[in-house]
This record gives C-alpha cells, structure tokens and sequence, in this order.
C-alpha cells in the first residue's frame, strides 16, 4: 500500500466497482488476500507507461497471481501523480 495515495479521495476500481479512500482499498486486499497463500507470487508485463505532464502519468499493463489454489489474472491501468515529491497511485482500476 506505499504505493497509493493515502486519502479519502484514492479511488480503487475493480469487479465490485468503484471503492474510495486508502484506508477502503486496503480492507478490501486484505478481504481478498487474507493469507500468504491466497496472496501468492503477484508479477506485472506488457507495461506501458505514459507520462501526462511533470506530475503526472498514465500506466497501462497486465498482471498475474501464481497460486496453488488457481493462477488468475487481469488488466490495470493506473493514473500517477507526484505529491511532495513521491509518484504515487491515485487512481487504480483492475480487472
């Protein structure tokens, strides 16, 4: 979660819509991934990324979760915005 944005206002898409706020992003990857072993080993390809102007940026690319009780993957697309100098996700949306 150091990579997002922490605030009422990060907005995290996914097949159960549109969550708001850090803090909901972060109960919701605990309720899907409740162990290590339903975690697995995450991995990220295909990614491109656009850079909108000085602070911001446009990631596109695939991911997938390599586990013992069924592989699964997807697509994101992430919007990045540099706040006090760090690049962080403001906006996640996974499929």
């Amino acid at each position: 979660m150091k990579g997002y944005w922490e605030n009422d206002s990060l907005k995290f898409i996914g097949k159960k819509g549109i969550e708001y706020g850090w803090q909901k992003t972060l109960e919701g990857y605990i309720k899907s991934y409740p162990d290590k072993a339903t975690m697995g080993i995450l991995s990220f390809n295909e990614i491109n990324i656009n850079i909108l102007s000085d602070d911001a940026a446009f990631v596109i690319g695939k991911w997938s979760l390599i586990r013992d009780k069924g592989n699964i993957n997807g697509i994101f697309t992430l919007l990045f915005k540099k706040i006090n100098g760090n690049w962080l996700i403001v906006c996640d949306h996974t499929s």
